[in-house]
This record gives C-alpha cells, sequence and structure tokens, in this order.
C-alpha cells in the first residue's frame, strides 16, 4: 500500500508471494522446492523482525529533518494576479525567496494562496511583520504563516 512518499504492509506482500510459492510448488508436487521456499519465508520473518523493530525504534534524529515554512494569504476572488507581485517580491525582499506557489478556492468568494518557502532560518518576527502588513491590505481577509516537517 502507498500512502504518500511511504510504502506500508511490504513484509505483508512479500510473504504472500512466498506462500504462493510455496503453493504452486506443492501444487506442482515438487515437495523439496515447496520445503525449502517454505522455511525460507519462515526464517526470513522470524530472523528479520528483530531487525524490522531496531530500525523502527530507531528516532529521526532534527537535524536530518528538513522543515518547510509557508506563508499563506485569503483574498478575494480576482485579486489573486495583482497580490501574487506583491507577496513574492516582499518575500524577496525579506530574504525568503518561493519555492512553489499554490492556489485553492476558499469557500465562497475567496481564493487561499501558498508561498512554500526555500528552507532557510526563518525570524518569526519578520515573517509576523509580513503577515501583520497582508493582513492590512483590503483585499486580503487573512495572512498567516506555519511550518511542518517535511513535505
Amino acid at each position: 500500500m502507498k500512502e504518500g512518499p511511504n510504502v506500508r504492509g511490504l513484509n505483508t506482500a512479500a510473504t504472500l508471494w512466498g506462500s504462493a510459492t510455496v503453493g504452486a510448488c506443492a501444487g506442482a508436487e515438487q515437495w523439496l522446492p515447496a520445503i525449502l521456499a517454505a522455511g525460507f519465508v519462515i526464517s526470513a520473518n522470524t530472523l528479520l523482525r528483530p531487525v524490522v523493530n531496531r530500525i523502527n525504534r530507531t528516532p529521526l534524529s532534527e537535524t536530518g529533518t528538513e522543515l518547510n515554512y509557508t506563508f499563506s494569504l485569503i483574498v478575494s476572488r480576482g485579486q489573486e494576479a495583482a497580490l501574487l507581485d506583491i507577496l513574492s517580491e516582499k518575500l524577496e525582499t525579506a530574504g525568503y525567496p518561493v519555492r512553489d506557489l499554490r492556489m485553492h478556492p476558499f469557500g465562497q468568494g475567496e481564493t487561499e494562496m501558498h508561498a512554500i518557502l526555500l528552507p532557510s532560518s526563518v525570524d518569526a518576527e519578520v515573517l509576523d511583520r509580513l503577515s501583520t502588513q497582508f493582513g492590512q491590505m483590503p483585499q486580503v481577509h487573512q495572512a498567516f504563516w506555519n511550518q511542518s516537517a517535511g513535505e
């Protein structure tokens, strides 16, 4: 099963394929290959379980996790183009270049704009000040920023 970038159930899938091999060999009366395959499936699941548990318990290092910063605006529909240049310019001037920009409808007459910033160290006061500046514009209904661990 694929959940975003993660693959889940790979061990279960491999076990099912191994069991199918055992069944096919037994059905063809190939007893030695069936017994060897069954032994391989059982030993792999039994002997590798402690290794998997150790890997799963190993914590991620904080330095290895990338933080993403997103600056968001909720604006009146039809104002996106005008605000797009202003948003990019103000973020660039503040030292936060935009990696990606996403927009989608929000409510009846609004659009939510998300500027995903290039990873860098962020000064919360600077982004708070930008949020306040954008929040004072009449066409902006809400301005905020947040951080999240990698995408």
